[in-house]
């Protein structure tokens, strides 16, 4: 496994929604997001992860991204390009670009759908890891990819691919962030995926987060992962809590629904437009975010009217 530098790759790593404009890709409004982050305290931004959609985008419209995300940043904060599929082909075609055009590090999914055995997995990885020498990490992401990775299996794909750094963990099982850091040593990069573990997941040594929240209230998750660094657990404990109800609604329907609908009401994107089978919240489902912007902070109540 290579050593990085100390600061590198590590922190609050925001997976950005995509904003459509009738039926297209806003690139434009994506420029206006990566700078967003950029100027609220990011420690890097995650491209195509699934807060953006991204089995319903085409590999041209991926690669885009990857390529407006590096040009808007202009070298402030890292990109992380998710590179992923669930054809080896099309992951092979993603990575070459995202490598191609100066992403700095990759996010590669594991296969979801095809439910592959162990012995696949390290072989997939195989083949997409000579396809750059960027440092790259896996998305341990069963829920959705039905598919989970062992320890044993971790460590074959370490050992056969030197570029292997780390993985992004959506799984609700803590113990396993403790099993690879004793395996890996420290230096082994775990991003938390799953809002409720962020604070949990750091205390024990994950070196960031991947979080869809963090496309609502940058400054906050990037505050937290200070913190941590800094020993100062309480106050971090403090935003954990603060961040608790908002962290829970980001999947009170499927990411990223509520977060793009929160994202538009308070004006971070200027439309909540999904492509299908993705939708836009119900109004049962607005209603019920709009109670948790305002508990929040990020939308303020409606003046009541004078008694005339």
């Amino acid at each position: 496994m290579m050593r990085l530098p100390k600061d590198f790759l590590k922190g609050s790593i925001p997976p950005l929604i995509t904003p459509f404009k009738n039926g297209k890709v806003d690139y434009d409004a994506y420029a206006g997001l990566v700078e967003f982050q950029v100027k609220n305290g990011s420690h890097g931004i995650l491209v195509n992860g699934t807060t953006s959609e991204p089995s319903t985008l085409t590999v041209e419209e991926r690669n885009r991204t990857v390529d407006v995300a590096i040009e808007a940043a202009r070298g402030k904060v890292p990109i992380v390009a998710a590179t992923g599929s669930q054809s080896l082909a099309e992951t092979v075609a993603l990575t070459a670009h995202a490598d191609n055009a100066g992403a700095d590090a990759l996010l590669i999914v594991t296969p979801y759908y095809i439910r592959p055995s162990q012995r696949g997995l390290i072989a997939y990885y195989g083949e997409v890891a000579k396809q750059t020498s960027l440092p790259w990490m896996i998305y341990h992401i069963p829920g959705r990819a039905a598919v989970s990775v062992t320890l044993d299996t971790l460590d074959q794909i370490s050992r056969k691919n030197p570029h292997f750094v780390g993985m992004k963990h959506a799984v609700d099982d803590l113990g396993f962030v403790s099993t690879c850091l004793d395996h890996f040593g420290m230096d082994f990069r775990i991003f938390v995926g799953l809002e409720d573990l962020s604070y949990p997941m750091m205390t024990v040594g994950a070196c960031g987060l991947m979080n869809a929240v963090g496309n609502l209230m940058p400054k906050k998750l990037s505050k937290m992962c200070e913190l941590v660094w800094e020993g100062k657990m309480k106050q971090a404990q403090k935003i954990h809590y603060e961040l608790f109800e908002i962290n829970q609604a980001v999947f009170y329907d499927t990411n990223p629904q509520p977060m793009k609908y929160m994202m538009k009401k308070i004006g971070i994107m200027p439309k909540n437009e999904h492509r299908l089978p993705m939708m836009p919240a119900s109004k049962e489902l607005e209603k019920r975010l709009d109670g948790v912007l305002k508990r929040a902070g990020l939308l303020k109540a409606k003046p009541r009217k004078k008694a005339a």
